[in-house]
């Protein structure tokens, strides 16, 4: 990462600004502007999330905004309510209340004498999210939107259910946000109520999971804040970015597909992060794209930026399988136009362990008498699948296929003759039964090298329930055969001559997805059983593409590490007891940001266990520590989680625990029965 320090515009800060909101709150924010505003005004750019502007995002705001701001656009970060230094509770995410919030500040920021009235709004994860969401309510100061690893769906395509299944991030991210909705203003930013804001915080922000498990099927309190549901309010220009590492980059497919505005898109191999931090590598110069976009559509200058392909992505060469990556080898291609002429249905029928490729324009004949195969996996298949979204920190990627394919059904291609390059969202269309009314499949699409080792490349789930809807989903007739399809995440990929692919099929992902509430046996009738691929014409060229620049940032904040961090992954195995527990550290030690004098240490740790071939064993906890020191002022928060189940329910436990010095100052607990709605 090159550090710029000489900027055109030198960039004043402004540590704190309270904000006013329509109902007498207030939100914080911290600004980057430009010394010449007192003269010339300027655009500005809003980043707008829950995760804490004076301590906790500190270092990568010190990155991005100056890096700006010293490019001539007021850099406006804001608190949202409830979070950091900000007034209120915040009670979930993506709520109508944040959105209108974020209206209030929008107009509030094009009225400053040092704004020219133009805004433009850019996040990653949540503040991608509400950036697409912002734009749809329409507020006339808004000209653009940089929406980074965010969804326009938040029941299908988000962390909470994927394919009508429960992801294990769903208890992960419950037990992010219980920490940080736990967490204190800053007295010397709120003074003396800093005590009463925490309390009420703590008090009245709620257990998220709760909520998010009394919705395991499309509904209006997931439908509301969804883009997709609304495509047509979205009237700013969009530039959506992700990672195939990440978990949300089937978003840009949609949104270039389906927005009626001016839009780019671009997909990177990175995890969860902004590019120009990017893991997987190649990193790019996203600072300096991100420029080209506001200078276009803030400051109305020709730089070609609309001219360039409307799509471009890192088609990925072949690796051998790991759970992490420095840098993944391939090359950027690019789309004028989403969809693509460019690319091609390629099917693949599958017989017992082959696939098959068919003739282009062929239909599979029809078999009165089909072979049927049966599959019940193992509770082992899933414990190498990594998190369903990589923050790239930890070694969270897939590992080698073969060892969760032992417990699957696998169907190869004979050694491919020539490459072969994919490109869009894979899918597979099977004909199934089960012996139970409900059960799942997991779908892996993996790259196999002549040595055996097995990547994947991509994959997809399906509660079977959920076959024909979301919304209402219907228990399975056993032994009835159904026709059903199963759609994977998004990927360019390019597959080596000599290589196969591999399609995997198991009846559990744990702890990627939760477990149906029993064992279940799938039969695969193979009639009709195709995938399908969406294969690119590997003549077509990008010699015209403008090239990314190398990573550049600001200045990086200037901390003292205190205590080193740990990121790890670890499966224990007790032979003796049948039990297996996936353990996640993430520790990131403890530091001190110098120029505020800020001691921070947070971590967390997850465990997700089974016994045996006990569906009902399945387990998740989470524990948190959060610690902020200053001086005479010490709090620290303790949280933990426990996700558990029987067949018809599922059994929420958490506990949270506040200090400050050494005195307990706050202590809540929350005991709650769900039932399991087809799930």
């Amino acid at each position: 990462m090159e550090v710029i320090n000489d900027f055109p515009y030198n960039v004043r800060e402004i540590e704190n600004v309270f904000i006013p909101m329509r109902d007498g709150k207030q939100l914080a924010a911290r600004i980057w502007l430009p010394e010449a505003t007192q003269d010339t005004p300027m655009p500005a750019i809003m980043e707008y999330i829950p995760y804490r502007k004076r301590d906790i995002t500190r270092g990568r705001d010190a990155a991005n905004h100056p890096y700006l701001a010293g490019h001539g656009y007021v850099c406006v970060r804001v608190d949202m309510r409830g979070s950091g230094d900000s007034d209120g509770v915040l009670t979930d995410e993506y709520t109508q209340q944040e959105q209108l919030d974020a209206v209030d500040a929008i107009e509030w920021i094009a009225n400053q004498s040092w704004c020219d009235g133009s805004v433009g709004m850019m996040g990653i994860s949540w503040g991608g999210f509400n950036s697409l969401q912002v734009a749809a309510k329409q507020p006339p100061a808004l000209k653009a939107i940089i929406s980074l690893c965010s969804s326009d769906d938040l029941y299908a395509d988000n962390m909470h259910y994927m394919g009508g299944c429960l992801l294990g991030d769903n208890l992960s991210e419950a037990t992010v946000m219980l920490a940080f909705n736990a967490l204190p203003p800053d007295p010397l930013i709120v003074g003396d109520r800093w005590r009463d804001m925490w309390h009420e915080r703590m008090e009245d922000s709620g257990l998220w999971i709760d909520k998010w498990l009394r919705h395991q099927r499309r509904s209006e309190y997931w439908s509301a804040s969804s883009v997709c549901e609304y495509y047509d309010a979205v009237r700013c220009p969009v530039y959506a970015i992700g990672g195939w590492a990440d978990g949300f980059t089937n978003t840009v497919f949609r949104l270039m597909e389906h927005l009626e505005v001016p839009r780019k898109g671009l997909i990177g191999p990175w995890g969860h992060k902004y590019p120009h931090q990017g893991i997987p590598g190649p990193a790019i110069g996203f600072l300096q794209e991100a420029l080209r976009w506001w200078d276009y559509w803030l400051k109305g200058k020709e730089n070609g930026i609309m001219d360039e392909p409307m799509l471009r992505a890192w088609e990925q060469d072949s690796v051998p399988p790991d759970n992490s990556y420095e840098d993944r080898p391939g090359r950027w291609i690019a789309e004028p136009l989403w969809p693509s002429s460019n690319i091609q249905q390629q099917c693949y029928l599958l017989s017992p362990y082959r696939l098959t490729p068919l003739p282009s324009n062929s239909e599979p004949e029809y078999n009165p008498e089909p072979t049927t195969m049966g599959l019940q996996s193992p509770l082992s298949v899933g414990l190498a699948a990594g998190k369903w979204c990589s923050y790239a920190a930890t070694p969270d990627l897939p590992g080698d296929q073969r060892e969760e394919d032992g417990g699957s059904l696998i169907f190869s291609t004979d050694a491919l003759a020539e490459p072969l390059n994919i490109f869009g969202t894979p899918s597979l269309e099977l004909e199934v039964s089960s012996n139970q009314p409900q059960a799942m499949l997991a779908v892996r699409l993996s790259d196999v090298a002549p040595d055996g080792k097995a990547t994947r490349v991509t994959y997809g789930l399906l509660n079977l329930t959920h076959r024909d809807s979301d919304a209402e989903p219907t228990p399975l007739e056993p032994h009835r055969t159904y026709r059903v399809t199963i759609d994977m995440n998004g990927i360019a990929q390019k597959f080596p001559a000599g290589h196969q692919l591999r399609v995997s099929i198991s009846t559990s992902y744990w702890p990627l997805a939760w477990l149906p509430p029993k064992p279940a046996q799938v039969d695969i009738s193979f009639n009709h059983c195709v995938l399908k691929l969406p294969v690119r014409t590997a003549e077509h060229h990008e010699d015209g593409l403008t090239h990314f620049e190398a990573p550049q940032s600001a200045q990086p904040l200037d901390i003292t590490n205190l205590a080193p961090s740990q990121h790890n992954w670890l499966l224990h195995r007790d032979l003796a007891t049948k039990e297996s527990t996936l353990e996640v550290v993430n520790d990131q030690g403890c530091f001190r940001i110098n120029d505020i004098g800020t001691e921070i240490h947070r971590s967390a740790h997850e465990y997700y266990t089974t016994v045996d071939n006990d569906f009902t064993s399945a387990c998740g906890e989470t524990q948190t520590e959060s610690s902020f020191k200053r001086g005479d002022w010490h709090t620290e928060v303790y949280t933990r989680t426990v996700l558990s189940c029987t067949e018809t329910d599922f059994i929420i436990h958490a506990q949270m625990d506040a200090y400050e010095g050494q005195y307990r100052v706050f202590s809540k607990n929350w005991e709650s029965t769900i039932p399991r709605d087809l799930l």
